[in-house]
């Protein structure tokens, strides 16, 4: 019940992260304008993203642009936009494998050999792995925005980072740790020990003149059980006259007087 759990923590994270992925592929917030210096102009924001660049004035209107040529983009905002789709390609699916794999429920319950097990595991790689192809191009274009705050000359040259790259690393967090759920659920650290020991079974003889006695403990294994008394093969001769074997043989353990033989 634990691990199922901690699945369904695991898979709300990495749903959040898949979101916040999409919302950070979209919002073009990933430079903002940098009101520093002494001229400031305040009438009018600047915003550019991975697809489009909009201009935001001081009344709200909002004038967006896409860009027309995908060569005349940086190097840190190509790379984004082909990582970041690649990263929601793949959090749909490992969403689906974490679905398919999750112990709530029940696809591949007749299947044996631990196969949902490791669809589980499967999931949480793929997942992890999402939220490291997020966190490369937000931290990259993040070191870019820095990179070029300090070295432009004009104040109005200058960006910040936006919003959609704090939105993604936050995604990236919650991937990567709903990814490390999911396989720690599947492989516990702390397996369980089982009690690989034969069980005590107690032996209980029942002498000739009716009282029972019970003898030391005797550790035998569930599956088998020992034989209280020993028979003798019908060709061996007891006693050199009868060739028939005892009825009864007194167990060894046993110490009380012999009956009388006739």
């Amino acid at each position: 019940m634990a691990s199922m759990g901690m699945q369904m923590l695991a898979s709300a994270l990495c749903l959040l992260g898949w979101a916040g992925v999409i919302t950070s592929c979209i919002l073009p917030m990933w430079r903002v304008t940098a009101f520093v210096g002494s001229t400031i102009v305040t009438s009018q924001t600047i915003w550019e993203g991975i697809w489009m660049t909009c201009v935001v004035q001081s009344t709200g209107q909002i004038s967006c642009k896409p860009y027309e040529s995908l060569l005349a983009l940086s190097g840190d905002l190509q790379a984004a936009r082909a990582l970041v789709v690649l990263a929601i390609v793949t959090g749909s699916a490992g969403l689906v494998l974490a679905f398919v794999g999750g112990k709530c429920t029940r696809f591949l319950d007749e299947e044996g050999g631990g196969v949902k097990g490791k669809v589980a595991v499967a999931a949480g790689a793929v997942l992890i792995v999402t939220g490291l192809l997020c966190l490369i191009p937000t931290s990259w274009a993040a070191g870019s925005v820095v990179k070029r705050f300090y070295s432009a000359t004009v104040d109005a040259q200058r960006r910040e980072i936006g919003a959609s790259i704090y939105i993604g690393w936050g995604a990236s967090i919650l991937l990567i740790l709903g990814g490390g759920l999911f396989i720690s659920s599947a492989c516990p650290l702390n397996a369980h020990n089982t009690d690989k020991s034969p069980s005590v079974r107690y032996l209980v003889v029942r002498s000739s003149n009716g009282s029972s006695r019970a003898a030391q403990p005797s550790r035998v294994p569930p599956a088998k059980s020992q034989p209280v008394g020993a028979v003798l093969p019908r060709s061996q001769s007891y006693d050199g006259a009868s060739t028939k074997p005892p009825l009864y043989t007194r167990p060894p353990w046993e110490n009380g007087p012999q009956p009388e033989q006739h």
